[in-house]
């Protein structure tokens, strides 16, 4: 069913090894975490020119890209018993991984095709603001 639905890239993806509960929580932190950058990129970067706008969020993708699997990580602790509590994040990533996230290239799962659209969506929330006030004076 899932194959049907996401495809058969996704059929290994680990997201469909959590119980139906657990899926749910992973859906809720992960679109928790994606509208908090959204709007932690809108706040800091709108008032900004167009490159300090683009900089920025890629320097606030990358550090999710970073940052972001401690979180998933203390996640799975809480519902898998099994897990020790550890670091999962140690030094930065290049620019290369949030790079191939951008372009869909990196992994083929959800996470990662999550995260490409989070990182464009990230490029696009500075400029959110703009880009409403043209669709309303367009519709005028």
């Amino acid at each position: 069913m899932n194959t049907l639905i996401l495809g058969p890239m996704y059929k290994q993806d680990s997201f469909f090894d959590l119980t139906p509960w657990g899926q749910v929580g992973l859906v809720a932190i992960s679109t928790t975490l994606f509208l908090l950058l959204l709007l932690v990129a809108w706040a800091i970067l709108r008032s900004h020119g167009p490159v300090i706008r683009i900089g920025g969020a890629l320097v606030l993708f990358w550090l999710f890209v970073w940052l972001s699997p401690q979180i998933y990580y203390m996640y799975y602790w809480t519902i898998i018993p099994d897990l020790p509590v550890q670091w999962v994040i140690w030094p930065p990533p290049g620019p290369d991984k949030p790079f191939n996230m951008l372009i869909f290239n990196y992994r083929p799962n959800l996470s990662a095709h999550g995260q490409g659209v989070l990182g464009w969506c990230t490029l696009a929330a500075p400029f959110a603001h703009e880009l409403w006030n043209r669709v309303k004076r367009t519709n005028r």
